[in-house]
């Protein structure tokens, strides 16, 4: 029998998590890293050992990242240079954190010796455990490959490009859209029952039709349970990827004032204490 591939895997919260049991899965030897011990004692409940910090972590193997912010990438990168674990491996940025964060990460990790994919996801909680998640990746042709069968335990990869910060860009526009249809979906209902109807009539009615997207016919049912919607993608996870979508067109000198009103929702929602509730939540900004 020949010895498993191992893995590194960087951040076991909601997302990660369900990605990491399916790479392991898949037959790799996965070690978690996570600053948490409540992550890594899921991640050992799930048959997944892990560590505290990548200098903890096997020194070789791909290194697969679901951390959750910019700042979060930077020290990450800054950790495993110092310890000495970046280089002569592959890294697979598969979080969420703008195109000059993964570049900035790149030309680091680069310079250290190592090889680096851009991999952003969409798809969720739920499909990440069901290995249906839609991978925007860029990288050059032979990272790309050496990536691949990490990947494919995960969901389809949709090449972008060659350059790294491309699949970010691409996570980008997506964002705007999902960021935008979340809250035009709260807003409709919100509207439909300050006319006298119910929300739940509302959402039978025109879900289906023309006036219809896929944030409404998933999230919609989740606003009308209100504070009983289970959380799968909170409303702090849109601050900060409408914030990142802000600045990645403020960085370019496009005009986005659709997404820029979205994102005043979802501040609101933080600020009246619902950052941790699920993103569907928003609609409680249009309750009076």
């Amino acid at each position: 029998m020949t010895t498993p591939s191992p893995v590194v895997f960087v951040g076991l919260g909601a997302i990660g998590t369900p990605m990491s049991q399916r790479v392991a899965r898949a037959g790799f030897a996965v070690t978690g890293v996570d600053p948490f011990e409540a992550a890594r004692e899921r991640a050992a409940e799930a048959g997944i050992a892990a560590v505290a910090t990548i200098a903890d972590a096997p020194a070789d193997g791909t290194v697969v990242v679901m951390v959750a912010t910019p700042d979060q990438l930077d020290a990450l990168v800054d950790e495993a240079i110092t310890a000495g674990v970046a280089a002569d491996r592959a890294w697979v940025v598969m979080s969420t954190v703008g195109p000059d964060a993964v570049r900035r990460a790149g030309e680091q990790l680069t310079a250290a010796g190592a090889r680096v994919v851009d991999a952003p996801v969409t798809g969720g909680v739920a499909r990440a455990s069901t290995g249906e998640l839609i991978i925007f990746a860029s990288g050059a042709a032979a990272d790309l490959a050496e990536a691949a069968d990490v990947l494919r335990p995960l969901g389809t990869a949709r090449i972008v490009g060659e350059e790294l910060g491309q699949g970010q860009a691409i996570k980008v526009v997506n964002q705007h859209l999902c960021s935008v249809h979340i809250v035009a979906a709260a807003e409709a209902l919100a509207l439909g029952e300050a006319l006298g109807l119910d929300k739940a009539d509302v959402l039978d009615l025109v879900g289906g039709g023309a006036a219809g997207s896929w944030m409404l016919s998933d999230r919609g049912p989740r606003m009308l349970l209100g504070a009983d919607a289970p959380v799968t993608s909170t409303i702090g996870i849109f601050v900060k990827d409408s914030g990142l979508v802000a600045d990645a067109a403020a960085a370019v000198g496009a005009d986005v004032p659709v997404l820029a009103a979205a994102r005043e929702r979802y501040l609101l929602a933080a600020s009246a204490g619902l950052e941790r509730r699920d993103d569907s939540s928003v609609i409680e900004t249009y309750q009076h």
